[in-house]
Parts: structure tokens; C-alpha cells; sequence
């Protein structure tokens, strides 16, 4: 069973019934429907294709509406337009709507010539094209391409965040979000994050009554403020390509790693992003170099992996997730486990706790000893918010995790949680109760069997955010 989730993007290549079923079957757990592209009406219709092929298949997908935030963006590309090595552009603010041409591009940031020097360097897309800006003139800037290549459409234009006036979330973000909060979406990703009052400025409700908030870490601000953005977020997403306009190259596969350390102890799903299989845009199969950036994602503990362009735009959005998944798969089953249970240990538990904090760390911890030490091989959590499954994920123990909600959003958001098959029920009764419900719908859906030792993990109380309750049980 594949434990690390796969996120793929939905866009013009994606968006049609056969395709998004094809793509659910190959393995797609998470849809993203990009924001940044098209109007509220287009994502809206995205997004009840998407839950109706869901239904249709009859396996839970999770929605992820990604906001468009502070993103500064070009102004429609001649297609297909070329950034050529060494030649000279010119870039000028002006209004979203005013396309670009080959010598002059319109950038939809009106403190472009305040806020840009000479000598800055802007990445423009995924960070591939670079250009370095040599002279700024009354109305414009000149910029003298670094690192060309082909692009289209709006691209985004990067322009160092500590120098962006603009804060996260924007009023058209505020706009998008309350479209999709009235149809109860499953998470929302903030970008551009710099810090957790960031976070806090969205206003929702909290999980299972709201949707998990992923905030993406993409600019300086955020890595140094990590903690916090973690705590205050459902979720986090290493979005590699601005990050990597922000820090160096080389600092880059280090952030990685810690940034999804972090995320996992302090008990949050941790995706890794941008550019993983970017060469399947085309062709019809990976880099060899892109194969081993997505095992070495899941080496690093990540909960998921995404897919942009690649579903997107791509030629083959379903072959693109069913190589994805493979290849997760594979690396799952490398994957070090004892190591990685360690680690969190000392990591997660050395550090101050509330007590409700403290109770779950103790019997998550105890749940993945007594399950490594026994062999056993399924973990049934009973959860309406789903914490459970993410406090025990975290320990990534070999055992299947099975999570049981009657909260549907709960059982969508748990598609991203690594390793957990969500199941619905219909209600939570007293523990004893609960338990012997799940034990026989576990059996019936094939996960158990008669004589089977299995870990139940729970909440005494229906009190959101304690799991104070372990019992080893054998099937009947």
C-alpha cells in the first residue's frame, strides 16, 4: 500500500470527466485547482466535477484551492514567447489586463519601479528564467535576461519579499476563499506566507467545521519564522520554486529537509512541490534526476508530493500520477522507519507541551512501540477532526492506518495525511462502542481479519485535539 499522497494540479489538460476519473484510478488522493488562473466561476466548476467523478468512483478525494496571493504576474506572453540568453527586455508597470509584447513586458505591480533595484535579479515562472535588472528609467526598468527559455501566458514575476508591499492574504484572496468556503472545500493554501499572523489573518473556522489552511513557505521571512507559520497552519507546502528565488541554490535541498522535519513532529502533512516530474509536461516518462527528487522527498518524510504543470497542461495528466505513484510507492517500501520514529521522538517530545499535547505525544508514541514490538499490522483511529491520524502518522509506523470519521470533510482531509485510508461512519458512540463498530466494518472492507491484533487509538471524550486512549484488540 502506497503511504506517501499524491497532489495534482487540475487545469485546461485535466478538467473533463474521463481524464479526472483516469487520474483518480492512477492515484491522485488531492486535487489542486490553481486560482491564480481563470475567475472564481471556472474554479467553482472545477471543483464540483471533480467531487462528482469522486462520488462516481466511489473513493474519497480532497480538494485543495490554492489562493493566488501577493503573486506579482507578467502580462499575457506573445505564445509562445522566448527569453533569449543576454538579449535586453523592459518591464513596466501596468494593469493586469495589458498583455506583454516582445520587447516590453507589463508587469501588474504599480510599485515596480520603486520597489525593484538595479542589480536585482527576478525569476520569472518556476525560477528557471532569471533576469537581472541593469538600468531603471522613468517609466520602465531594463533587465538583461541571465537564464532564458520558453514560457507562456501570466507567468509569475519574483520579486524578492522583503521589498513586497503587498501582504498575504489579499482581498481577492478573501473573495476566492469565501466562494469556496460556501462549498465547504477541504484545504485552502495561503502564498507567501511570512509569518503566523499571516495565517491567522484568513479567519476560519477550525477543522472538521473549516477547511485545513496549507501555508505554502516561499519567501525568507517564512523559513526564518517556521515554527509559528507550522502551529498555526494545517498544513505546510515547501513551494520549491520561489523558495528558490529567495535562497540559495544550494541552501535549498537543506530547507527542504527541515522544513518537513519540523512539519512532521509538530504533527502537521508536509508537501513537496514544484517541478518533480516537469519533464512529463512533454514527454512520456521522467528524468532519471526527477525520479530520484521525488524518492528522496519521500526519504525526507514528506506526506505528499505535487503535480503542477505536469496534470495540468500536460500531455498525459493520468500516466503522469500513475508514474508519481510509482514511484512513491517504491520508495515507501526503502523508507526508514525505526529511524524515522526515533528521530521524532527525540525531536517532538524533548520540546515544552501543553498537557493535551503531552497525553497524545505519550500514546502516540506508545501506540507505535506496542504495534512495532507486537507486529501488528493495522492502527484503527476513531477521529472527528482528524488529529489522531496526524499525531500517529507522524511516527510512520509500518502498520496500515485506518481513520475513521462521521465528519466528511474530516475523511477528505485525512487524503493527505501519509499512510491513512479514511473511512467514513456515522457516528462516534461511548469507546467501547466505537470500537467494536469499527472492528466490524474494518473486517467487512477487507482491512482485517478474524484473530488479527489491532491497535484502536481514540479520544475518551469528544473533546477535539486529546487522544488519551489506546486498547490492543483482537478481531473477532
Amino acid at each position: 500500500m502506497r503511504r506517501t499522497k499524491v497532489i495534482a494540479t487540475i487545469g485546461p489538460a485535466s478538467d473533463d470527466e474521463a481524464t479526472l476519473k483516469a487520474m483518480i484510478e492512477a492515484g491522485m488522493d488531492v486535487a489542486r485547482i490553481n486560482l491564480s488562473h481563470g475567475t472564481l466561476e471556472d474554479g467553482l466548476d472545477r471543483f464540483h466535477r471533480i467531487r462528482a467523478v469522486s462520488a462516481s468512483v466511489g473513493r474519497p478525494v480532497g480538494i485543495l484551492a490554492d489562493l493566488p496571493g501577493p503573486k506579482v504576474r507578467l502580462g499575457t506572453l506573445p505564445d509562445p514567447f522566448e527569453f533569449v540568453v543576454d538579449s535586453t527586455i523592459e518591464l513596466a508597470p501596468a494593469s493586469a489586463d495589458e498583455p506583454s509584447t516582445k520587447k516590453r513586458l507589463s508587469v501588474d505591480y504599480e510599485s515596480l519601479l520603486a520597489d525593484v533595484r538595479p542589480g536585482d535579479r527576478l525569476a520569472v515562472g518556476d525560477g528557471s528564467i532569471v533576469l537581472q535588472v541593469t538600468d531603471a528609467k522613468p517609466d520602465h526598468l531594463e533587465a538583461r535576461v541571465l537564464y532564458g527559455g520558453v514560457t507562456r501566458g501570466r507567468p509569475g514575476l519574483h520579486i524578492p519579499s522583503d521589498r513586497l508591499r503587498i501582504s498575504t492574504p489579499t482581498p481577492e484572496d478573501l473573495r476566492l476563499l469565501d466562494g469556496f468556503v460556501d462549498v465547504d472545500v477541504d484545504f485552502v493554501a495561503l502564498s507567501f506566507v511570512r509569518s503566523a499572523h499571516d495565517v491567522r489573518r484568513v479567519g476560519l473556522e477550525p477543522a472538521p467545521r473549516g477547511p485545513l489552511v496549507v501555508a505554502k513557505i516561499e519567501t525568507r521571512a517564512a523559513v526564518e519564522n517556521l515554527d509559528g507559520i507550522i502551529m498555526a497552519s494545517g498544513a505546510v507546502m515547501v513551494a520549491r520554486g520561489d523558495l528558490g528565488a529567495e535562497c540559495s541554490i544550494e541552501d535549498l535541498p537543506h530547507l527542504q529537509k527541515d522544513i518537513i522535519a519540523r512539519c512532521i513532529a509538530l504533527g502537521r502533512p508536509a508537501i513537496t512541490a514544484t517541478q518533480m516530474l516537469e519533464s512529463m509536461v512533454t514527454a512520456p516518462s521522467p528524468t532519471r534526476a526527477e525520479a530520484s527528487d521525488v524518492a528522496n522527498a519521500v526519504f525526507d518524510g514528506t506526506s505528499a508530493v505535487m503535480l503542477s504543470g505536469e496534470t495540468a497542461i500536460g500531455n498525459d495528466p493520468a500516466g503522469v500520477v500513475d508514474t508519481m505513484a510509482r514511484i512513491a510507492n517504491r520508495a515507501d517500501q526503502e523508507f526508514d522507519y525505526e529511524g524515522w520514529a526515533h528521530q521524532i521522538k527525540r525531536d517532538r517530545l524533548s520540546e515544552p507541551q501543553s498537557v493535551d499535547a503531552a497525553v497524545t505525544d505519550v500514546m502516540t508514541m506508545a501506540t507505535w512501540r506496542a504495534a512495532s514490538e507486537m507486529g501488528v499490522k493495522t492502527v484503527l483511529c476513531i477521529t472527528r477532526s482528524g488529529f489522531t491520524v496526524r499525531a500517529i502518522a507522524r511516527f510512520r509506523p509500518k502498520a496500515k492506518i485506518l481513520g475513521f470519521s462521521p465528519e466528511e470533510r474530516t475523511v477528505r482531509q485525512l487524503t493527505l495525511s501519509w499512510g491513512a485510508i479514511p473511512i467514513g461512519i456515522d457516528r462516534i458512540e461511548d469507546h467501547a462502542a466505537s470500537v467494536h463498530h469499527v472492528l466490524e466494518l474494518a473486517k467487512s472492507q477487507g482491512h482485517i481479519r478474524s484473530g488479527d491484533i489491532v491497535a484502536v487509538l481514540g479520544g475518551s471524550t469528544a473533546t477535539i485535539g486529546a487522544t488519551d486512549t489506546l486498547r490492543m484488540v483482537r478481531c473477532p
